[in-house]
């Protein structure tokens, strides 16, 4: 897979890729095609912003239902980090995506990995039905995403 060195943009199609979620079965993103998509990348597992975007997902999952999207976090850390982390913060439904080897690769894929540090960018990215990026943003890495204002752009889609 290419690695890119900008972000990816509103209006491009979202590379297909294939994480072990939290509980080590294999997500693959093109098997949602058809239903709209939140990627809600996050740093790291076990830091307070982190676990209040992550709760955020799960908080909101009857909502996004009802506008035909799956939410998933995604970060850096190996699948027994995020188990352990869902377990903590009370996670059943949300998958929580395992960004760990090869170390950041959709991170790159999508252009927010963060060499310096070695974690991804905090971002959501909103896919359409059909795989295409149609919202992005990123956030200072101190900044809980305002969910809010994910649900409202995904009212107007």
């Amino acid at each position: 897979m290419a690695e890119r060195s900008k972000p990816i943009v509103k209006g491009e199609m979202a590379p297909d890729f294939s994480l072990k979620g939290q509980d080590g079965q294999d997500f693959r993103l093109s098997v949602l095609r058809g239903r709209r998509v939140l990627l809600s990348f996050h740093p790291l597992a076990w830091t307070k912003v982190c676990a209040q975007q992550m709760q955020s997902l799960e908080a909101n999952r009857e909502a996004f239902g009802s506008m035909n999207t799956v939410s998933v976090g995604i970060s850096v850390d190996a699948v027994p980090t995020k188990n352990a982390w869902a377990k903590e913060l009370g996670i059943k439904e949300t998958p929580l995506l395992a960004d760990f080897w090869p170390h950041g690769q959709v991170a790159r894929l999508y252009g927010i990995f963060r060499d310096k540090e070695g974690f991804s960018e905090r971002a959501n990215i909103i896919l359409d039905e059909r795989g295409k990026v149609v919202f992005i943003k990123i956030y200072e890495i101190s900044q809980l995403p305002d969910i809010s204002e994910i649900i409202g752009v995904l009212k107007k889609l």
